[in-house]
């Protein structure tokens, strides 16, 4: 029944992630931020679902790999974009500059 329970809360975050990335878009390191917390909230639903499954190990080590991989890559695009523009306001983006 705690297994249950976990789901439950891992699902609540990962709406609650995506409600904080409808609502905060202004800075890209919170929208980074949010989907980091999606993302991990996803890994805690998919490890639980998957406990009972042979291969519950090697999924949780690809998913969490993704992950990290995911952040490191959206960090690095944040760091190369504030040089570039010297903030990170996402209304400041245009595709027209390339």
């Amino acid at each position: 029944m705690s297994l249950f329970y976990l789901v439950l809360i891992s699902m609540w975050g990962f709406f609650m992630s995506l409600f904080a990335l409808a609502l905060q878009y202004k800075h890209l390191l919170s929208v980074l931020l949010s989907l980091e917390a999606a993302m991990m909230n996803l890994f805690i639903m998919l490890f639980v679902l998957f406990n009972n499954i042979t291969f519950s190990g090697h999924a949780a080590l690809i998913l969490i790999t993704m992950g990290v991989c995911e952040a490191s890559l959206g960090l690095s695009i944040l760091v190369a974009i504030i040089r570039a523009e010297g903030n990170d306001y996402v209304t400041s983006f245009s595709l027209h500059k390339c």
